[in-house]
């Protein structure tokens, strides 16, 4: 079966129309094309079975669980693949040769390292955080970032032969360390850089970083290091407390951990640090109501809900996760209450963001005008969310979330508010496109 299939394959590639640069017709020699995507290889390897391939699209066909060679359909493996240096200086000579048509010239390709040769570095690594040496283990680890930066292949090999783990058990190690000075500090931080580029953490990785001393360490980057570091410490925190909620409650009590966290979302400096620290801080509160009343005393509720006016998609998703967590306690909604915007901006977003996004808007807005409504005839401002969502256009489009469909828990909170709502029919909605004028009012936080 293999034969026509190669000799279709050959006709294809003869066939094939030449590479068209800047309006000239460059003919691209047929061995220089992988038999795959009958594109100029940049870099070819030689299989098993006698045949080149680009590196990439041979790699790719394996990792689809395929087992044998396209053309000659016999058994073959990635370790089979060998680079091939002639065929790939003919290539780079060519594309010079050509170079006045327009034709750049391949990159000389890095190997791409072997699973003998990550398993030497982990146990590099493992022995030089174990003597506590600084200097080795920076060099060991800036090699991990180089390797990984390199490619996919490269990561999926120092992925699944756990690095990740040397790496955490390295920066538990250097974390307990008596005394953390400059140097210990600088290492900690190398670590963190490549620990984040093989996430997520297994449990064996999250018990190193979730040690009362590596925690502590995370809090001191989070509070001084500099933004790439701060991002480094943000991101495994979050990917930390996403292990499990078992962790979460012993985490929530390092010293610092939360202020820290909150003090990057109320001072933004880098924006995938607030993305970050917005998830952390929705884990914490979200597995722990004594959490996120400590979060709500921070002053936390009245920054989502500025930052919920002009957020872009993915800011806004994790603001209204984490608001929906603090009206959950009584002190947020009172928060939330106290702000011109909390329902108008909430009823905005409904549509407007992403399904996720509606589902915590739904969420958020049951928990108010429930709040409100159990609160009674003492509540502060009795029916005002109420009425504000009605005039804000809630009740229309709540209607049109349950014909369009959602999921089981967002369909009876918006059903529960419907019922809330059907009270307030007489208010008028109104146009809810601009809040400029709505930012005026606001009450002192």
């Amino acid at each position: 079966m293999a034969l026509p299939w190669r000799s279709r394959r050959s006709s294809l590639v003869k066939n094939k129309p030449v590479k068209r640069i800047s309006g000239v017709e460059v003919s691209i020699p047929t061995h220089f094309r992988c038999p795959i995507s009958l594109d100029l290889m940049k870099d070819p390897v030689t299989a098993s079975t006698g045949i080149t391939y680009d590196r990439a699209s041979i790699e790719a066909w394996l990792d689809m669980g395929n087992a044998t060679c396209p053309v000659t359909n016999r058994e073959l493996k990635q370790e089979d693949l060998i680079p091939n240096h002639s065929i790939r200086k003919m290539i780079q000579d060519w594309c010079v040769a050509n170079r006045s048509n327009g034709i750049e010239r391949i990159p000389t390709p890095k190997i791409p390292v072997t699973k003998a040769q990550v398993t030497d570095i982990v146990s590099e690594i493992a022995a030089a955080s174990r003597r506590r040496d600084r200097a080795r283990c920076g060099q060991l680890v800036a090699k991990v970032r180089s390797s990984v930066r390199e490619g996919e292949r490269n990561r999926g090999c120092f992925e699944s032969n756990g690095t990740g783990r040397a790496l955490a058990a390295a920066f538990g190690a250097f974390a307990g360390v008596s005394s953390v000075d400059g140097s210990v500090t600088r290492v900690l931080e190398e670590i963190l850089a490549a620990l984040t580029t093989l996430l997520p953490l297994d449990e064996e990785a999250a018990s190193h970083v979730g040690s009362p001393e590596s925690l502590t360490c995370l809090v001191s980057i989070l509070k001084h290091g500099d933004l790439v570091a701060r991002l480094n410490a943000a991101v495994v925190v979050k990917e930390l407390l996403a292990c499990g909620g078992a962790r979460a409650d012993g985490t929530a009590d390092t010293a610092g951990l939360v202020e820290a966290l909150v003090k990057l979302i109320k001072e933004p400096v880098l924006p995938q640090i607030t993305k970050a620290s917005l998830v952390a801080i929705f884990y914490l509160t979200n597995y722990s109501e004594r959490t996120a009343s400590r979060v709500v005393g921070m002053g936390l509720v009245p920054v989502l809900i500025e930052t919920l006016v002009d957020a872009e998609k993915s800011m806004c998703e994790k603001a209204l996760a984490v608001l929906d967590a603090l009206v959950g306690c009584a002190g947020g909604r009172e928060q939330a209450y106290g702000h011109a915007l909390t329902t108008p901006v909430l009823v905005k977003k409904m549509f407007r963001v992403s399904d996720t996004a509606t589902e915590f808007v739904v969420s958020a807005l049951w928990k108010l005008c429930k709040g409100e409504e159990e609160a009674g005839d003492e509540g502060e401002g009795r029916g005002r969310c109420l009425r504000e969502a009605q005039q804000a256009g809630a009740f229309h489009k709540l209607l049109l979330l349950l014909q369009v469909g959602c999921g089981e828990a967002t369909k009876e909170k918006a059903t529960a508010l419907l019922r809330l709502l059907n009270g307030y029919k007489k208010d008028e909605c109104i146009d809810t496109t601009d809040f400029k004028g709505l930012k005026q009012p606001l009450l002192p936080v």
